[in-house]
């Protein structure tokens, strides 16, 4: 039989590694990011001095209220995101933990999701484009040129707002108003051609930055309604859509005092 002493010493000794393992996996690097509320811009003015949508060919209409994009910041791949940052991600309401594959697609090489990114918001933006000029019956109109530009912001999520803001623009709301109602609208979404509106990543965080920016109305895809609410900050009313159309016609209803979709 061992002494009670030795019983002790023979635990204090296997008691070790298991600390070890414990702080090891504490502080080993993990396949994830922490993310939290980014950047918003208003598409109908300018953004860090450059307009962001400049419209040739077509009379353009002066608009008031805003239309805001919204974005993420999230650790860089090269970040060593370790167990204790995800725990801390995980019980913080500004802050959410992500599969880097969810935020970095293309993998791990800064310069390469640089330009993976910036691939996306141009086709996002020849999207919106189309998906804007068809809505209003112009996509065969050679004449009109529009040009986007949102220096430093990559990827898709953006579509559904600059749509909008070529719609606000050209037509407004179709009865001498503005799409926002001189509010400041927040949202997004992809946007495919025909104006099919895609779902994105980090939507409660993005409600939490349009918040934060003076929004007090929010476009989210439906199918993200739930993810949305999770931490939907107080004052910020979600609006619903699935097509281009139908946040057109929400936003329209929104101002006549008609009935809007809802979450």
């Amino acid at each position: 039989m061992f002494s009670r002493l030795t019983r002790l010493q023979t635990l204090g000794v296997c008691a070790l590694p298991v600390v070890g393992l414990i702080g090891a996996a504490v502080f080993a690097p993990l396949p994830f990011s922490v993310a939290q509320p980014g950047t918003t811009a208003d598409v109908l003015g300018t953004f860090r001095g450059s307009q962001v949508i400049t419209i040739s060919g077509a009379p353009v209409r002066r608009t008031t209220g805003q239309l805001r994009m919204t974005t993420i910041e999230a650790t860089s791949p090269d970040t060593r995101v370790s167990l204790g940052h995800v725990i801390d991600g995980w019980f913080a309401s500004d802050r959410a933990v992500m599969p880097r594959d969810a935020v970095y697609p293309s993998g791990d090489d800064v310069k390469e999701i640089e330009q993976h990114n910036a691939e996306q918001m141009r086709q996002s933006q020849d999207a919106a484009t189309q998906a804007a000029l068809g809505y209003l019956g112009l996509d065969k109109d050679k004449d009109i040129k529009v040009s986007l530009k949102l220096a430093d912001v990559g990827g898709p999520s953006a579509g559904l707002l600059f749509s909008l803001g070529i719609i606000d623009k050209l037509r407004g709301d179709g009865n001498g108003g503005d799409l926002s109602g001189g509010r400041t609208v927040a949202g997004t979404g992809t946007i495919s051609p025909d104006g099919t509106v895609g779902p994105v990543g980090g939507v409660s965080l993005k409600t939490q930055a349009a918040r934060r920016d003076g929004a007090t109305v929010f476009l989210v895809p439906r199918a993200e309604c739930a993810e949305a609410r999770a931490e939907l900050p107080e004052g910020l009313r979600l609006i619903p859509v699935t097509t281009l159309k139908g946040a057109v016609g929400a936003l329209t209803a929104l101002n006549k005092g008609g009935r809007v979709p809802s979450c």
